[in-house]
């Protein structure tokens, strides 16, 4: 899921742009901003990492059986063999 120590860090450079004066509530302003940065990620439309490099995977799997493919039908082609079905 969402990396909470990134976050942590993002919230904690967010409350260190706060001006001086406003710093006596710098630990609230840190919690607000967390919350605020998970509350948008999560209505974004991600993935886990996991599931990108199953996909990618899969990918890479279904690309190699392409090209495999694509090379008997040229080898076909290139021997003049049909690939419609004779009647």
């Amino acid at each position: 899921m969402i990396d909470l120590n990134h976050l942590d860090d993002l919230a904690r450079r967010l409350s260190d742009m706060v001006p001086p004066g406003l710093r006596q509530s710098r630990e609230e302003l840190q919690a607000t901003f967390k919350t605020a940065l998970q509350a948008g990620l999560l209505k974004l439309d991600l993935v886990t990492r996991e599931e990108f490099d199953v996909q990618r995977a899969v990918l890479l799997r279904t690309r190699e059986k392409l090209e495999a493919l694509e090379k008997v039908v040229a080898e076909l082609e290139a021997r003049g063999v049909s690939a419609a079905p004779r009647e």
